[in-house]
This record gives C-alpha cells, sequence and structure tokens, in this order.
C-alpha cells in the first residue's frame, strides 16, 4: 500500500463511493492492441504505453481503482485455441501491475489485481488444477504488492468460490464479481446463493461484471445484497457492467448477441445513461461502482460526476466538460445552445439512424455450459473441419 492511501475496506467501511475503471479488452481492442477472440491482455509487455494511457484516461475521469490489465491472462488461456503469445504469463502479469502502479500513484487510486474464470474449468479439470492455475497470477500479484484483489467474470459460482479461496491465502481484501444476471448462475443458482456463497469462501466485496446492462446488473447486486443479509452476513458490493443495452439478453448475457462483438456499437449507453446507472447503483447501497465491456473514459467521468456531491469532488476530466451540456453555451449555433440544459439531455429519446434495423436481437441459444463437450477447450487453433460443423449448426438455430 502507498504511504498514506486508506486501502480499500477502509474507504467501503467509511461509506465513500469507489468508482472502478472501464473495460480495458474492448477499449484496447478498438484502438487496435487486442485481438477479439482469444481477448488476451499481452499489450501490457507488448504495448506498455498503450496500457498506460488507457489507465490515466480512466483516472483522470475519476476513477480511484486502477486493475491490472491481466484479464484471461492464465496460462491455459494464453495458448488455448492455438493463440501464440511472445511473452509468458509471468511477464504479462508483471507488466500489467507495474503500469497500474505507476498510474494509481499518479493520484489517489488504488492496484487490484484480477484474476478470471478459466478454460480448464469450462474443460472439466479437478479444483486442485484449476486453482493451480489462479495461484501463478497469485504470485506475482504477491510479488508486486497489489492493494486488493478482484475474482472476477465468473459463470460458474463454484470456480468464482476456489478463486476466492485461492486469493484468500494472501490476506489481501478479496473482491468476488460474477458475470451473471438475475437468472443466476449457468447452472442456475440463484443471485443471492451465489454471494452467500462467495462471503462464506472469505469475499469481503461481492457484486458483478459484464455480460449485462447496467441496470439489469443493478437489479442482480440488490439480489445478491438480499440473500447476504437474509443469511446473516456482511458484505460490501460492487458492480462493474457493460455499456450496452441488452434488454433481448436471455442467461448467458451479451455474448449469445448476434451483434456480439463487432457489431454492438448501437447498443452503446450515453453518459447520460451512466448518470442514471451511477445514481440507480448508489441508491441500492453500492459503493464500489465502475464498469467493463464497452465503457470508455467518458462513461467513467459521467459516473464521477453524478457521484461528485457524495464523494464532496468532481475529476480533473471535468475541467472540459459543462455540467449537464452546459459547455454548449459557448456553441456558434443558438439551436445548439440550446440544449445546453439538464432536461433536454435527461429526457432525450437517441435515435440509432438505422430505420432497416430492429430494436432489438433474437439471442443465440445453444444451451451449452461446463460440462457439455462442445466446451471442451484445446491448444491446437479450431481446425476447418471444427468451424465447418459449428457454421453448419449455427444456421439450424
Amino acid at each position: 500500500m502507498t504511504p498514506g492511501k486508506k486501502g480499500i475496506l477502509e474507504r467501503l467501511d467509511a461509506g465513500e463511493v469507489v468508482i472502478g475503471d472501464g473495460g480495458f479488452v474492448f477499449a484496447l481492442e478498438k484502438r487496435g492492441y487486442v485481438k477479439a477472440g482469444p481477448w488476451t491482455p499481452e499489450a501490457a509487455a507488448e504495448h506498455p504505453e498503450a496500457v498506460r494511457q488507457l489507465h490515466r484516461e480512466f483516472l483522470r475521469a475519476g476513477a480511484n481503482v486502477m486493475q491490472t490489465f491481466t484479464f484471461y491472462a492464465s496460462d491455459d488461456k494464453l495458448e488455448n485455441r492455438g493463440n501464440k503469445v511472445t511473452f509468458t504469463g509471468a511477464q504479462i502479469n508483471e507488466a500489467a501491475c507495474d503500469l497500474a502502479r505507476e498510474v494509481a500513484n499518479e493520484g489517489d487510486a488504488l492496484v487490484a489485481g484480477g484474476v478470471c474464470q478459466t478454460p480448464s474449468y469450462l474443460s472439466c479439470k479437478s479444483e486442485t488444477e484449476v486453482k493451480g492455475i489462479l495461484k501463478k497470477q497469485l504470485d506475482v500479484f504477491i510479488k508486486k504488492n497489489v492493494d486488493f484483489l478482484i475474482a472476477e467474470y465468473f459463470e460458474h459460482v463454484e470456480e468464482a468460490v476456489w478463486a476466492v479461496e485461492v486469493l484468500k491465502e494472501t490476506g489481501k481484501p478479496v473482491a468476488a464479481s460474477m458475470c451473471i444476471g438475475p437468472d443466476g448462475d449457468m447452472h442456475g443458482v440463484s443471485p443471492g446463493e451465489c454471494a452467500v456463497r462467495l462471503v462464506k469462501a472469505g469475499a469481503q466485496i461481492v457484486g458483478v461484471n459484464c455480460h449485462f446492462d447496467p441496470m439489469t446488473c443493478v437489479k442482480t447486486v440488490k439480489m445478491m445484497k438480499e440473500g447476504v443479509e437474509k443469511a446473516g452476513l456482511k458484505a460490501h458490493y460492487m458492480v462493474q457492467p457493460l455499456a450496452y443495452h441488452t434488454p433481448d439478453c436471455n442467461c448467458q448475457g451479451f455474448i449469445d448477441l448476434p451483434e456480439f462483438p463487432f457489431g454492438l456499437e448501437p447498443r452503446i449507453l450515453s453518459r447520460w445513461d451512466m448518470h442514471k446507472y451511477a445514481r440507480e447503483a448508489f441508491n441500492a447501497g453500492i459503493r464500489f461502482i465502475g464498469g467493463c465491456c464497452g465503457f470508455e473514459p467518458y462513461h467513467i467521468r459521467a459516473v464521477a460526476e453524478e457521484l461528485g456531491p457524495e464523494r464532496g469532488f468532481l475529476p480533473a476530466a471535468s475541467e472540459k466538460h459543462g455540467n449537464w451540456g452546459a459547455g454548449l453555451e459557448m456553441h456558434t449555433k443558438p439551436w445548439v445552445r440550446a440544449r445546453a440544459r439538464r432536461d433536454y439531455w435527461e429526457n432525450l429519446k437517441p435515435a440509432s439512424g438505422r430505420p432497416q434495423c430492429p430494436s432489438m436481437s433474437a439471442p443465440d441459444g445453444w444451451g451449452v455450459t461446463k460440462g457439455h463437450t462442445d466446451l471442451m477447450q484445446q491448444k491446437e487453433a479450431t481446425s476447418q473441419d471444427q468451424l465447418k460443423q459449428l457454421f453448419d449448426r449455427s444456421k439450424s438455430h
């Protein structure tokens, strides 16, 4: 811990609002530093300047957690399905920790080391094997002395519990965040029960991230909170949702949408949607509020601006952003100056500009999860024969 900084639990215990950062994987894919498909974070070692700059933009926007860019940095994911990287998992994880710490030290931010679900679990490997994979990442986080740990993006509570058990061995604060919606995990375990299991495993902060839009995620965390309180347990709560509208998603979330991942832009939330999300999350008793895929720094700035009264300050990036569009007072066109008011932006219903497109989609529903042969992973690249089988099957859904 950097001298003089309060830790994550100290901040949450005091009722402070902690703002997370955004979706590094999607943001860096759009910038040309991450490959869609494997979604692995070797950019931390290959292009540290890009990762550092994105950290700085989120810090300037108001985030006070710099999460290490270690999503899918487990050894089994780095070498899954023919993925080839020139750095080891340890090198990527170490570089990510150094970058997060460097930028965190430029402000009042903490560094969170993150692990997520593994191909090994989907392939039905044992608890010992899965924990061994996670522990390799954890060894780097201990070496680099991150401030706290996050087990995030888990579809199955069983694997999330295993991750918490591994992270707890460090004695550092542990947050656990699942990528589930109101229907629960992929084996039907309810959000409330998932949260109870995670708290009992040792997580002090529980919540959800990714897969669903902000309001759906807030609803899910409310269900977690109810379950924890009903069980007579205590925890802090976090939420880091998508920046995409997902009213048509099923239990698998946005990866089942036909637009995933290259056609999601029409679903993006506006900065004003983020104000509503931040307020809804705060009113639900959630105090660790951030974002995941699709979140850009301006989205996090909107969260920080909405919660400015509670935090007692605005982020540095607000120097270039008039409150509720106030900067438009300086526009040359009078009809644009007329939009420099809160009620205009708060009540706007944005058009997509796509008259031939539907407002919602029909998600794919293959109905497979851990334990199904279709989700068995492999080191070898996906073969043309395997792809043909998938193409043929997709036509029948």
